[in-house]
């Protein structure tokens, strides 16, 4: 009995410790949400989500999905090394009306379930 708590203990701390380990991504908009506000049709619509590795191990974006073909999302293609900052660019096409959309970024941050982020913009485009 001894021998299985003390099995127990040691297979749970080697669980916590490893969960630790590995990249992390941490972005610099708050809720992970930019907020367009309400702007004119005619800006280029170009925003970006800036994010630092806070993990111990390279981050690996390997892909960026929209929810719809009113929004460009473009990812680093280079892994993102330990302590390093980056960006996704988030292209809007500007057209009127509100802005809600959501982008999904996949990578191997071990900070979110299955590496899978959600980053969301938000706001109203107007005429001039």
């Amino acid at each position: 009995m001894k021998k299985t708590i003390t099995l127990l203990t040691l297979i749970l701390f080697s669980s916590i410790g490893l969960a630790q380990n590995g990249p992390k991504i941490n972005f610099e908009a708050p809720d992970n949400t930019i907020d367009y506000g309400r702007v004119k049709n005619t800006e280029n619509g170009v925003r970006d989500f800036v994010f630092t590795n806070t993990g111990n191990a390279p981050l690996v974006i390997t892909n960026v999905l929209s929810t719809n073909g009113c929004t460009f999302p473009y990812k680093p293609t280079e892994p993102v090394m330990p302590g390093k900052t980056s960006r996704i660019s988030v292209k809007y096409n500007m057209t009127l009306g509100p802005i809600r959309k959501t982008i999904t970024v996949e990578s191997n941050a071990v900070n979110y379930e299955g590496g899978r982020i959600a980053l969301k913009i938000k706001g109203e485009v107007v005429t001039d």
